[in-house]
C-alpha cells in the first residue's frame, strides 16, 4: 500500500510541475493539464448518459480494432511459434524468412495494405497484426525450445499423446516467455492502431488526433495523447494481473518484471 501511494505521489508531483511549467511558459502548443482535462471532459464525458457520441464513434472502435488485431496476432504467433520451436528443421528453413519479415517497418506496408484491402477496418487490422506478430512469435519459439529434455524423455517413455504433450508440458513451460511477448506486442498494437487510423479514414482516435492537429486545437490533441497513455496503462495492468494469476505457480515469472523480447 505504501509503495502504491508513493507511485501516485510521484505522478501527482509531475503533473503539478507540468502545470507550473506550462503556466510560466504560456505556450499555446503546450496547454496546461487543467486545460487538457477540461477538453477531455468536453470530448468524452459530457454526453447525456456519461459518454459523448465521440466515444462511441471513435474511442470504442479504436479499442475494438486494437484488441482484435492483438488477439489475431496472439493466436497466430503462439500456434506458429510452438510449432517452429519444437522442430529444428522447420526453424532452420523459416528463420531467414522471419528475420526478413520482421525487419520491415509496419508503417511502410500501409500503402500496400491500402491497395489490398482498401480503406477500412481490414487495412487497419492487417497493419496491427503484421506489426505485433513478431514479438509473440519469437518469444513463443524460444519458450518452446526451453522445454527441459527430461520432460521430453519422460513423455516419450509414457507415450503421452501429442496434443496432451503440447497443452500440458510445452505451453506451461513456454508461458512466461509467451506472456513477455504479449506484453511487448500490446504496447506496439496501440502505436500501430494510431498509425493505421492516420491514413485515409475519418474514424478512430488517430483520425481525431489528426483533425485536432490540422485545426490547431491543441487541448483536444493533447487530450487524445493522454487518452492513449491511459489506455496503454490500463491494458497493461489488466494483462499483468492475468499473467500473475496464470503463472502463480512460477514465483519468478509472477513478479512485475518484463523479460526482454527474444531477438533471433
Amino acid at each position: 500500500m505504501t509503495r502504491f501511494l508513493q507511485r501516485w505521489a510521484v505522478f501527482i508531483g509531475l503533473v503539478l510541475v507540468w502545470e507550473l511549467a506550462t503556466w510560466v511558459a504560456d505556450d499555446p502548443f503546450f496547454p496546461r493539464p487543467t486545460e487538457i482535462a477540461e477538453a477531455a471532459h468536453t470530448l468524452w464525458f459530457s454526453g447525456p448518459v456519461l459518454f459523448t457520441d465521440t466515444v462511441y464513434e471513435h474511442v470504442f472502435p479504436s479499442i475494438g480494432r486494437l484488441l482484435a488485431g492483438w488477439g489475431i496476432a496472439a493466436l497466430i504467433g503462439i500456434a506458429l511459434g510452438i510449432a517452429l520451436g519444437r522442430s529444428n528443421t522447420a526453424m532452420q528453413y523459416a528463420g531467414p524468412l522471419l528475420t526478413f519479415m520482421r525487419s520491415i517497418p509496419p508503417p511502410a506496408l500501409v500503402p500496400v495494405f491500402l491497395l489490398v484491402f482498401n480503406v477500412g477496418t481490414q487495412m487497419q487490422l492487417a497493419t496491427i497484426v503484421f506489426g505485433v506478430l513478431w514479438p509473440i512469435l519469437l518469444n513463443s519459439v524460444d519458450g518452446a525450445r526451453s522445454v527441459d529434455a527430461t520432460k521430453y524423455e519422460t513423455s516419450a517413455v509414457f507415450r503421452i499423446p501429442k496434443a496432451q504433450w503440447i497443452l500440458g508440458v510445452v505451453l506451461p513451460a513456454a508461458a512466461p516467455k509467451i506472456f513477455a511477448g504479449l506484453r511487448v506486442s500490446l504496447s506496439l498494437s496501440l502505436v500501430l492502431m494510431v498509425v493505421s487510423e492516420l491514413v485515409g479514414t475519418d474514424n478512430g482516435i488517430g483520425s481525431q488526433l489528426l483533425v485536432a492537429q490540422r485545426e490547431f486545437d491543441f487541448p483536444d490533441m493533447w487530450a487524445g495523447i493522454v487518452l492513449l497513455g491511459v489506455l496503454g496503462y490500463a491494458l497493461n495492468t489488466v494483462l499483468l494481473a492475468f499473467e500473475r494469476r496464470a503463472l502463480s505457480w512460477q514465483p519468478k515469472a509472477s513478479e512485475g518484471r518484463t523479460p526482454a523480447t527474444v531477438e533471433e
